[in-house]
């Protein structure tokens, strides 16, 4: 029998974290139908966008059965009856807009969204998993990973824009993948002090990162930022700290006080979590605490595998021991990469948030009878925040140079000297 000494000291992998070698976070080919008792809610998700148009959604889902949630047994049916009833859950509350959110959401659709999220470990709302991970099938199943072949399951108002928006960033999840598998070659070699093994995995973890990057700006190619602002980000929009909701939700038969929860955020992706724990990036209090709230948005075993990555010795450190020229460089490159991926995101957050709101503003003041322009549609008061609820613009440039903190000292001196 093995001693317990080489038991902790046993090789880290992936296999215990629901992470495929082959798709990294994203769900493998998520079911695209459920069992027919189920039928009633498939039927109304399917259909959000045009219910949501009509006004019609509210008064489908009052009138649907209270199903009970027990004949779903396997992980890839729960998450699609949880991308289902969050899909109808986002229509519900905001079908009239940000005056009139629902303030209840009916017990037939609250209870069993209650049970199966109580199931996976998921919030009963929107979440990345949901929209994003468990959201996409192929035309030509043996096609490839690409636009052109990938179509989303079930949709929230926008049209092309809201395709755009999921599968674009599940093809950034997709690009991620090379770096999380990864992960366990950089955590193995500094145990074991494999210098070689440890530059070699940040390699590959550098050009994953960069691939991210060019992923995202799919964003311009298939997304219209007045579609994004006007119409899809109030369906992204959670009941904490939103002041169109400022009571919660109260999810009807689950329990008599409201409850609150954040929206759909790039910040629910497991990704970038893991890159900051490996490579130690140390974020202040206030972007820490919004950070680490949003994974327990996550499921629960990606969430375990950014903590047990956490607990690894410190790949900084090690590298910084080393004193080892190309592994110097190595570590600085997936620093600068990482720095660059989030430079870029700043960059698109403002061309669909900050842009479109000073523009709705402007509508505003002018008094314009502005109907022809979508972007005066939009929440106000979700002006500068993210849909996860977070002053947007202030948190990601924060989060940017907490990243560029982690450069080596020397490399430190050579970014700020450049920026």
């Amino acid at each position: 029998m093995a001693s317990a000494e080489t038991d902790s000291k046993s090789l880290f992998s992936l296999e215990s974290y629901h992470v495929s070698e082959e798709h990294g976070f994203i769900l493998p080919e998520p079911l695209e139908e459920l069992p027919p008792y189920y039928k009633p809610w498939m039927d109304i998700a399917l259909r959000v966008p045009e219910l949501v148009h009509s006004h019609e959604l509210r008064s489908h889902v009052n009138k649907m059965p209270l199903l009970s949630s027990t004949f779903l047994q396997k992980h890839r049916e729960l998450r699609l009856a949880h991308l289902a009833l969050s899909m109808m859950t986002m229509g519900y509350i905001w079908q009239e807009g940000e005056k009139n959110a629902a303030e209840i959401l009916p017990q037939n659709l609250a209870v069993p969204y209650w049970e199966v999220s109580q199931r996976l470990g998921l919030p009963p709302i929107i979440t990345h998993a949901d929209a994003v991970l468990a959201n996409w099938k192929k035309k030509d199943p043996d096609g490839p990973f690409n636009m052109q072949n990938l179509e989303l399951l079930v949709r929230l108002p926008g049209g092309e824009s809201v395709r755009g928006f999921f599968l674009v960033t599940l093809l950034v999840e997709l690009a991620g993948v090379p770096a999380v598998r990864s992960i366990p070659t950089v955590i193995n070699g500094v145990r074991c002090s494999d210098t070689e093994a440890v530059a070699r995995g940040l390699e590959i973890i550098s050009k994953s990162i960069e691939d991210m990057t060019d992923a995202l700006r799919l964003m311009q190619v298939y997304v219209d930022p007045s579609v994004f602002y006007g119409i899809m980000r109030i369906y992204l929009s959670g009941w904490k700290d939103n002041p169109c909701m400022p009571k919660g939700l109260i999810y009807e038969g689950v329990q008599t006080e409201p409850m609150e929860y954040s929206g759909g955020s790039a910040a629910q992706s497991s990704l970038l979590h893991c890159f900051d724990e490996l490579l130690g990036v140390k974020h202040e209090p206030k972007s820490a605490s919004f950070l680490i709230r949003m994974r327990d948005y996550m499921p629960p075993l990606h969430k375990k595998l950014i903590q047990d990555i956490s607990l690894q010795p410190s790949l900084r450190n090690f590298v910084q021991k080393q004193d080892c020229k190309d592994l110097n460089k190595a570590f600085d490159l997936c620093v600068t990469k990482l720095l660059a991926l989030r430079s870029y995101h700043i960059n698109v957050v403002s061309r669909f948030i900050t842009v479109p709101a000073a523009r709705a503003r402007q509508l505003r003041e002018q008094n314009h009878d502005s109907d022809g322009e979508i972007i005066s549609r939009a929440p106000t008061a979700l002006e500068e925040r993210g849909t996860g609820g977070s002053g947007i613009m202030s948190f990601l440039k924060t989060v940017r140079d907490q990243t560029k903190d982690t450069l080596l000292p020397e490399a430190s001196k050579e970014v700020k000297h450049h920026s």
